[in-house]
């Protein structure tokens, strides 16, 4: 009986030690490479540049507009 289990003792050794060569390989993935760190190409600084000369204009637009308006007699 004790040769018995010594030999299932071997095949669930050799069964495990199998299982463990095929995976291995596997466990040994590269990890993923790191974000490249962020580049200005200048389209978010020219963007930034629009958006203040759109206020801008905006400002401009609704300051004047009340004086051009006022020369105006409709009634």
């Amino acid at each position: 009986m004790a040769a018995f289990s010594s030999r299932a003792c071997f095949g669930v050794f050799s069964i495990c030690f199998l299982v463990f060569t095929i995976v291995s390989p596997y466990v040994n993935a590269q990890s993923m490479a790191p974000a490249p760190a962020p580049a200005s190409d200048g389209t978010s600084i020219d963007q930034g540049i629009a958006y203040v000369l759109m206020l801008v204009a905006l400002v401009l637009t609704y300051l004047i507009h009340p004086l051009d308006a006022s020369s105006y007699k409709f009634f």
